[in-house]
């Protein structure tokens, strides 16, 4: 499958190098970024091919990704004149690794299928640091067939990809993904608080939980760093309040109530008020 030819659409903090992996694992990449110049650096960092709209980076393509903000940068770039259903061709795939809501997922997978063009859902979990060691864990929803077809190709930056279910259940899966994410934040803002109240050694603490029933990523990775009251590691809490906000639509259309959730959105939004949200979303501590 290494000839097949891709494109990749979104050249953020994940994007750019996902699409790096792409061509270093041997696919003829084309990429487009809405900043062209990052295109063109990417392209010559890379050694491939960048487009000016995403329709001219999706012509001839076996596989089309994007990773762009939200809902509405996914439609953008996908619909349109200049959009990539307008040159994608008949049989080829359209992943998007955007975390968005489900029901655009379901959305676009009947755009394609109008178009005879197969849809993924794929958003990402690893953060910058997942994309740049092609570590990433990819939640799916679609096609069994589709799947198997594709996730070669997902390999090239992917620990692991698993198909959920049907299109929109790898969004769905994303959300139970940051609802975890929120609840550990919020229960290790309240112990460092204590820890650090009680005059116990963070670092030491923290190397003792780590591997107890405590223990997970952001313990390991964020506790001692919060602890000293650094926050710049990347996804920020401008983006995860965007998530939140597409769990709480999906739970109220299900008639549920996920009142942490709700709490630590709402502790966000407080520290977006404090000018906090460039900050990664270990910055919760600061709203405790």
């Amino acid at each position: 499958m290494a000839q097949e030819k891709v494109a990749f659409i979104g050249l953020g903090v994940m994007g750019y190098p996902m699409a790096g992996h792409l061509k270093n694992a041997g696919f003829n990449t084309t990429v487009y970024n809405r900043t062209t110049a990052k295109a063109q650096a990417w392209a010559d960092e890379y050694k491939g091919d960048f487009a000016v709209t995403p329709r001219e980076a999706a012509e001839d393509c076996d596989v089309v990704f994007v990773c762009v903000g939200n809902d509405d940068d996914v439609r953008s770039v996908i619909y349109g004149d200049d959009g990539v259903l307008t040159s994608m061709k008949a049989g080829s795939v359209l992943v998007d690794h955007t975390t968005t809501s489900a029901t655009l997922a379901e959305e676009l997978a009947e755009a394609c299928k109008e178009k005879s063009v197969h849809f993924i859902d794929a958003p990402v979990s690893g953060g910058q640091a997942g994309a740049e060691n092609g570590v990433l864990t990819v939640m799916c929803g679609g096609d069994q067939t589709v799947f198997d077809a594709v996730k070669p190709v997902i390999d090239a930056y992917a620990k692991q990809a698993v198909l959920m279910g049907k299109n929109g259940q790898g969004q769905r899966c994303k959300m139970a993904n940051q609802i975890c994410i929120t609840g550990i934040l919020q229960g290790l803002s309240e112990a460092l608080i204590l820890a650090q109240a009680s005059g116990l050694d963070i670092e030491q603490m923290v190397s003792v939980l780590k591997h107890g029933a405590a223990g997970s990523w952001q313990m390991e990775n964020r506790a001692v760093t919060m602890a000293q009251d650094k926050f710049d590691f990347g996804f920020a809490i401008d983006w995860m309040r965007k998530d939140l906000g597409i769990c709480l639509d999906e739970a109220a259309d299900k008639g549920l109530e996920l009142p942490l959730t709700k709490e630590v959105d709402e502790k966000y939004a407080r520290l977006q008020v404090q000018g906090f949200g460039r900050m990664d979303t270990s910055v919760l501590i600061k709203a405790q």
